[in-house]
């Protein structure tokens, strides 16, 4: 189930919020229906998100204990592992065995006297959130080991910080010591419910207005063979591609941050205007906040951080970044993904940084625009291989076959207007424009027209909806 679609804005969550209300804003109902949710769409791994919270419930209060009798760090290492252990089975699994038997599996093979395809199985199929769940709980133990919050006394509240299901598929990264005060007394009043109200539906146009949109297009045209791939047509699946992941992904923000409002809790920003950035390190302020400040905070500065050697503070910024990509997807195209972002990010900080501050703001955006967009072919591609015949196609190696199609097929007049509003959408100039006008009216009848906007967002997203618009959603790949 996911916040864009018609079951669960017309069942699920009206469903949810008249019981909530009527219970009094009980916690045990916000449990039960964020594991009803969490179940729809695969309950065989119901039974391991249950197991992961009441076993980290027991590790954090034996981490406090250990604060004691000096096992803390003992514990908090059994706690890194058991959390990381489903991970690299269920996520890392095949790509590790892939790799391992890309060296042994001919020997193997041979000595079981089977194919070296039967010794992989097709796929292990990935439990929805895992990645966000884990570092939910690995940043609940490690702050208690740090001191900086108390062990959870109850196991039903530590059950709602994991498994809360505005934030439990596709995030943001909610830290246990962010929401904390607000788990045990949630702040629930009418300003904070019609707030939540307007990122919902301000996140819901973004998806399925922009996103969805423009996302037929890309999908179509990353799909095409490489002899059909023309340079016009790389460009323009790339194009819709970088906006259709910024407002897929920044638009189901908006939705979890707008559920949290609604229900009692305060999530962080987690998008800020990526696309105006004019460095990669800009950039990474701005994009996925809670995932790049995550590995600031719990890995970066373990290994070191800033308080090192230059040259070791330029490795562990590219280990980290590595480890962001693998954190993406297992397989080596994120991985190199991963790996391109660190670089750009040690060359910033190793002078080349000083030399985008001398050059006008149009030449860096467009220096951060062009090198997101190569990475994101990297994102996007199914493998290594094809990202290079896409770069190819970029770079004026398109497809000479006769059956190459004309752009047009691919850019409706749908799309065209879903990229002219991502384009505006991606930078601040509709908030200012908005926030112009506003200052002109009085304050009713700027309520008015925030109401009429808001109504009429939400019908085009119903009618969207309804007719059966094309609805993928990125981040349920990681």
């Amino acid at each position: 189930m996911v916040f864009s679609s018609i079951v669960f804005l017309f069942y699920f969550l009206p469903l949810f919020l008249a019981t909530f209300l009527l219970s009094g804003f009980s916690k045990y109902v916000l449990l039960a229906f964020s594991l009803v949710f969490y179940a729809w769409g695969e309950p065989v791994f119901l039974p391991l998100i249950l197991a992961m919270i009441a076993v980290n419930f027991w590790l954090g209060r034996a981490i406090e204990r250990g604060h004691d009798d000096g096992r803390a760090r003992f514990w908090l290492t059994i706690g890194i592992v058991v959390n990381l252990l489903p991970l690299a089975i269920f996520k890392y699994g095949l790509f590790l065995l892939h790799m391992l038997l890309g060296f042994a599996g001919p020997v193997v093979a041979r000595l079981l006297h089977v194919s070296p395809d039967q010794l992989i199985a097709n796929n292990i199929p990935l439990p929805l959130g895992i990645s966000f769940y884990t570092f939910h709980s690995l940043s609940y133990l490690i702050d208690v080991y740090r001191k900086d919050v108390r062990a959870e006394r109850s196991i039903r509240d530590l059950a709602v910080y994991i498994s809360m299901f505005p934030q439990l598929i596709a995030g943001p990264i909610i830290r246990y010591k962010t929401i904390a005060g607000e788990l045990h007394e949630p702040v629930i009043n009418p300003d904070r419910f019609a707030a939540g109200i307007r990122y919902l539906v301000i996140g819901l146009g973004q998806k399925v207005l922009i996103a969805n949109t423009v996302a037929a297009s890309a999908d179509a045209i990353f799909a095409l063979p490489p002899d059909q791939l023309s340079t016009p047509l790389a460009w323009g699946g790339i194009i819709c591609y970088t906006l259709q992941i910024y407002f897929d992904f920044g638009g189901y923000s908006n939705m979890a941050i707008g559920l949290g409002l609604m229900i009692g809790f305060t999530y962080p920003i987690n998008f800020n205007y990526p696309y105006i950035s004019t460095s990669i390190t800009e950039f990474w302020r701005r994009w996925h906040i809670s995932l790049s400040s995550w590995f600031r905070d719990y890995l970066y500065v373990p290994l070191g951080g800033n308080r090192i050697s230059p040259w070791r503070t330029y490795l562990n910024l590219w280990i980290v970044f590595l480890l962001c990509g693998l954190w993406h997807g297992a397989a080596l195209n994120f991985v190199v993904w991963g790996a391109a972002h660190g670089a750009l990010l040690v060359l910033e900080r190793a002078g080349f940084g000083g030399v985008l501050e001398r050059l006008h703001p149009i030449f860096r955006h467009a220096y951060v625009m062009l090198a997101v967009m190569a990475t994101w072919v990297l994102f996007r591609a199914d493998s290594l291989g094809v990202a290079v015949h896409y770069f190819g196609a970029l770079i004026g190696f398109g497809g000479n076959s006769p059956a190459v199609p004309p752009l047009h097929r691919f850019l409706g007049i749908d799309v065209m207007l879903a990229l002219a509003a991502g384009v505006v959408a991606s930078g601040p100039y509709g908030d200012r424009v908005l926030t112009h006008i506003g200052s002109r009216l009085r304050a009713g009848e700027v309520q008015v027209g925030q109401l009429a906007g808001l109504v009429v967002l939400f019908g085009l997203v119903t009618l969207s909806l309804a007719g059966g618009a094309y609805n993928p959603f990125i981040y349920f790949r990681f």
